[in-house]
């Protein structure tokens, strides 16, 4: 099986191949990476119509290379995401985010929302269903100190921002770039930590009967 994985952060292909190793080590990853997608959202404050464009563009020439499912990795783009599912159907086209609201919401109703980057908690909560409450915690400056290799204080930013998520039943970290915090998070909350790539690759495995 080809997996085909798009990515909006230079931070998100390492998770997400880690993951794959881990969980399901025959499948076969290509990646693109287009940094400017993040970078115009954060400029424009908004999806645009010329955003959907550029993912539909990715994820055709992505399945032109006979992938057999593609996950993205950015969780801040859901509805372009939601427009290539609906084109390239019934390919399996996986947001990144989908997989771990499953689980959590599964055994969990007050749950915790954890990210670096303010428009994936913009756009974010509207794919949990109404039946959760949801609690929001930016890590403020962690996604510069990582653009910036600093990996430490990355760290010590988002597990400081999970300290107010201690009155939740469990905490989703929003981002592919986040998952290397999971254990940290958890110490510190004694809560469970849901993490995007593990739960995406468990799901695409399921959907293509790997």
């Amino acid at each position: 099986m080809r997996i085909a994985l798009i990515h909006a952060l230079r931070h998100s292909p390492p998770p997400v191949e880690a993951a794959f190793a881990r969980l399901w080590p025959e499948a076969r990853l290509m990646s693109l990476l287009d940094t400017s997608l993040a970078a115009d959202l954060a400029e424009a404050g908004a999806l645009t119509p010329a955003m959907t464009e550029r993912f539909l563009t990715l994820s055709r020439y992505a399945a032109g290379t006979g992938a057999d499912g593609i996950l993205f990795t950015c969780s801040a783009f859901g509805p372009c995401i939601e427009a290539v599912a609906a084109a390239l159907a019934p390919m399996p086209v996986l947001k990144p985010n989908e997989a771990m609201i499953e689980e959590a919401v599964a055994g969990h109703r007050r749950l915790g929302l954890l990210s670096s980057f303010q428009p994936t908690l913009d756009s974010m909560p509207a794919e949990f269903p109404e039946s959760v409450t949801l609690k929001l915690s930016l890590a403020r400056g962690a996604l510069a100190a990582l653009d910036g290799g600093d990996v430490a204080e990355h760290d010590r930013l988002v597990v400081a921002a999970a300290a107010e998520l201690g009155d939740c039943e469990a905490i989703c970290l929003a981002q592919f770039s986040l998952a290397h915090c999971a254990e940290a998070v958890a110490a510190l909350t004694g809560k469970p930590v849901y993490t995007t790539p593990d739960s995406a690759v468990r799901k695409m495995r399921r959907l293509l009967g790997a």
